[in-house]
């Protein structure tokens, strides 16, 4: 049933008649996912390619996990094409605010790589083995970390205008270690995913058993249904976000121009979209904070009130200012400092 599941998963992906880049660690995971795809592959037409990532940080266990993949490639018949990244060097430099953990730095590299072997070797598509595991626990870091609607959508079987597939996301890890056992499939551990210092690994062996004891024994199920609900009720939001940017939002290469008139009128939840989006194409991206967007909304809203000479300036150069009968978010510096007052500082008397 499994490998039947994963069919329909890829034909309602519109995945047929192409090449791709499977993602594979050596871990349990990713083996299965290879030996599903392997048996789809006949009737899908898929042309596979193994891709292995070495992240540098186990030294002769980080060695044989590459072997393993390799020699798996090598049965199957294969290609196979692997890189080696250093995420204890994409941490180092700058300040600690802007420093990734290592394991931000790690799957950042990790992506990389993986796009570049998948540009190089002309495959469609890369094919990771995210499961409903991986989206439960995705789902419950964001809430604890902090979180808006947005965040609770986590992961999709398919982003990054199809280039990235995750067709085992709505599987239960025991579905996949079952098949693994039937079909005696061999694969390595990472002890890396025992270290309680990752926060990945404490919910997964400590908090996410508590609680599903605890609460709810279908956790797991639950937190995968809440990411599906919030992703599809984005899709229906993303398309009233972009009609409303049509009618206010208009980007051209001296800056983006945003409507003077009528931000008061506008619904408060669609007018932080509206402004998380232009900041975001403003290039402040994760820097966008709650504060901001109470900022900014504030200052629209004063419409043609504000002066002609105030701004508000946010991280990374970004600044929003009156223009005439509009206002402008654009850059006027590659400093990348952040403004010493709340983040965001109001020049002049708003």
């Amino acid at each position: 049933m499994l490998e039947r599941d994963l069919r329909n998963t890829l034909e309602s992906l519109g995945v047929r008649d192409t090449r791709l880049l499977v993602a594979v660690s050596g871990g349990r995971d990713s083996m299965v996912l290879l030996d599903l795809l392997r048996r789809v592959a006949p009737a899908l037409r898929l042309d596979l390619v193994v891709g292995h990532v070495d992240h540098g940080l186990r030294g002769a266990e980080s060695a044989g996990d590459e072997a393993h993949v390799r020699e798996a490639a090598r049965e199957a018949g294969l290609e196979y094409r692997t890189r080696t990244i250093d995420p204890e060097a994409a941490r180092a430099g700058g300040s600690s605010r802007a420093r990734p953990t290592l394991e931000e730095a790690a799957r950042s590299e990790r992506r990389a790589a993986l796009v570049a072997v998948s540009e190089a070797c002309g495959c469609s598509a890369i094919v990771t083995a995210h499961h409903a595991g991986d989206q439960a626990e995705t789902v419950l870091l964001r809430i604890l970390r902090g979180t808006g609607p947005d965040g609770l959508a986590a992961m999709s079987e398919q982003s990054d205008g199809g280039r990235w597939l995750r067709p085992l996301l709505a599987v239960m890890p025991e579905r996949i270690e079952a098949w693994a056992e039937e079909h005696a499939i061999a694969s390595r551990l990472d002890s890396s995913n025992q270290d309680r210092r990752f926060a990945r690994n404490r919910l997964r062996h400590d908090w996410i058993p508590g609680l599903s004891e605890t609460f709810n024994p279908q956790l797991l199920r639950a937190l995968c249904d809440l990411a599906e609900a919030q992703r599809r009720d984005r899709e229906w939001i993303d398309d009233l976000v972009a009609q409303a940017a049509r009618e206010r939002i208009e980007i051209g290469p001296s800056g983006i121009q945003l409507a003077i008139d009528g931000w008061d009128e506008v619904p408060e939840a669609l007018a932080r979209r509206l402004i998380r989006q232009t900041l975001v194409e403003a290039g402040l991206g994760r820097d966008v904070t709650r504060r901001h967007l109470e900022r900014a909304l504030d200052f629209l809203r004063r419409g043609r009130e504000a002066g002609r000479d105030k701004r508000i300036e946010l991280p990374k150069g970004v600044v929003l200012r009156r223009s005439g009968d509009a206002f402008v978010c654009e850059v006027v510096s590659d400093r990348g400092e952040m403004p010493a007052d709340d983040n965001a500082r109001v020049q002049g008397r708003v």
